[in-house]
């Protein structure tokens, strides 16, 4: 594995620590503002990773899967952090603290109105994540050096174009208890 790999693996391990820390800060020792630092400190992490991707193609490296999947995890990490920080909280209350209500699993309508809101969020770390891309083969300005990073767009918009047709599909057939 290369470096950039590497700075992914260790972004999302920092990511993941962060906000066990934060929350853990926040409702075990009750120390809200020193968890709320925590828990801000997730954007650092993307700065980190966006700098390292940055300068090893500004060095003259080949841009590689591990490149593009950079920024993929800065758009899909700004697009998602504050809702998977949510996520995260509602849960360590209920599972770890013993409060507040169990969290609600979506049915129906619900359920569809929940996922669509899901594409939405990933059609806004698509256009994150697809801007850093265009910058960085923009940096690069070689088509062959940075052929990986226009191959990854061009997968990811499909993806993209089905996460929104599975949504709609909920809306079709919803999805039942």
């Amino acid at each position: 594995m290369n470096f950039i790999t590497w700075s992914i693996i260790a972004a999302e391990i920092g990511f993941w620590i962060v906000i066990i820390l934060g929350l853990t800060v926040r409702y075990v020792y009750n120390f809200k503002k020193m968890g709320s630092f925590f828990l801000l400190l997730t954007p650092v992490i993307d700065l980190f990773l966006l700098i390292v991707t940055a300068i090893d193609l500004l060095k003259g490296g080949n841009a590689t899967t591990s490149h593009a999947i950079a920024a993929i995890y800065l758009g899909v990490s700004i697009a998602f952090g504050k809702s998977i920080v949510r996520w995260a909280d509602e849960r360590f209350l209920y599972y770890i603290k013993k409060e507040g209500t169990k969290p609600e699993k979506k049915t129906g309508f619900a359920y569809a109105r929940n996922s669509l809101k899901g594409s939405f969020q990933h059609l806004f770390a698509y256009i994150i994540g697809a801007g850093f891309l265009l910058i960085l083969i923009y940096l690069v300005n070689d088509a062959d050096r940075s052929s990986k990073l226009f191959e990854t767009l061009k997968v990811w918009s499909l993806v993209l174009g089905i996460d929104f047709i599975i949504s709609i599909s909920y809306f079709i057939w919803p999805r039942g208890k």
